[in-house]
């Protein structure tokens, strides 16, 4: 007999092994369908985890942060595939999730331009309708502290991070929006739980956060999301570009532009400034929120 713990503290007794996918059908319908991941004593696994013993379990939806990184984690997947059909000689590199979306890098035989992300796009979400399977296939421990996996989606195989969605049905609110770099390149997305969240995603923004390097890109979305739950329309632009092209790019949209570097990290604040070069120093979070918006800060 297995035993398994739910959240909320309840047991749940099962007479062989079953799947992370199986325990959430048996608690709802509803649940196994929205099911991207689960816990299994703590520890994030695909849906199609077979649980043999006694643990501890919960099921990872879209709704919360971990099930919304696993849907963008796995649009790389989708995104490598597709530009894989459209352009067979394409070399994959890596591909990873980053902030508020997803980025895949490959190297072309010829530069990709922004006018060819529309069709790669449409592939994707192709391939989004078909409701392909992502499954893994095997896993191996490599050198660093990340766990590779096999993964297959339809007759496409790649080593990756997981865990993955069960199946492509799930990745419908996603968009590319930028492609960068010569003879490699970086096609770069987003992706959200629901149509609602990108067309918001998409609206203009108050302030956009930009870094210096990939080594801030953390640092960089921790302050978007600490604008965000002070109801600010803010945005991050975590491109591996160089920083003054990002600045001049946003500069004739944006407001405010908060900038990100190693000293802005290390010391918890950011470097602001206005679109139209005003320069306001270094300022820590609430600073910049009580400055923006004072009626949820308690300022007058």
């Amino acid at each position: 007999m297995i035993h398994i713990t739910l959240p909320d503290g309840s047991l749940r007794e099962y007479d062989q092994p079953l799947t992370v996918y199986e325990v959430a059908a048996t608690i709802s319908l509803g649940l196994a369908n929205a099911a991207v991941a689960g816990r299994v004593d703590g520890v994030l696994v695909d849906c199609g985890f077979l649980i043999e013993g006694d643990a501890r379990v919960s099921i990872v939806t879209p709704q919360e942060p971990d099930g919304l990184e696993i849907l963008r984690r796995s649009c790389t997947l989708m995104l490598a595939m597709a530009v894989k059909q459209l352009h067979p000689n394409a070399q994959l590199r890596a591909g990873s999730s980053l902030g508020d979306g997803f980025f895949y890098e490959f190297a072309f035989q010829r530069s990709l331009t922004l006018a060819e992300l529309p069709l790669i796009e449409a592939r994707m979400r192709a391939l989004a309708a078909t409701n392909h399977s992502i499954r893994q296939e095997t896993a191996l421990q490599g050198t660093s502290t990340e766990r590779l996996s096999l993964y297959r989606l339809g007759d496409f195989e790649s080593f990756a991070t997981g865990p993955h969605v069960p199946t492509t049905k799930v990745l419908q609110a996603f968009a590319l929006d930028h492609i960068g770099g010569t003879s490699e390149q970086r096609i770069y997305g987003t992706c959200w739980s629901s149509q609602q969240e990108l067309d918001t995603w998409r609206a203009p923004p108050q302030v956009m956060v930009v870094n210096i390097d990939e080594r801030q890109s953390a640092y960089a979305h921790s302050v978007t999301q600490a604008l965000r739950r002070r109801e600010l329309r803010a945005n991050s632009d975590l491109r591996n570009e160089k920083i003054s092209h990002k600045i001049r790019q946003h500069s004739q949209k944006v407001p405010y532009l908060l900038v990100v570097g190693e000293k802005e990290k290390e010391g918890g604040f950011v470097s602001m400034r206005s679109g139209s070069g005003e320069d306001f120093g270094e300022k820590g979070i609430e600073a910049v929120c009580e400055l923006l918006n004072p009626s949820k800060t308690g300022g007058a």
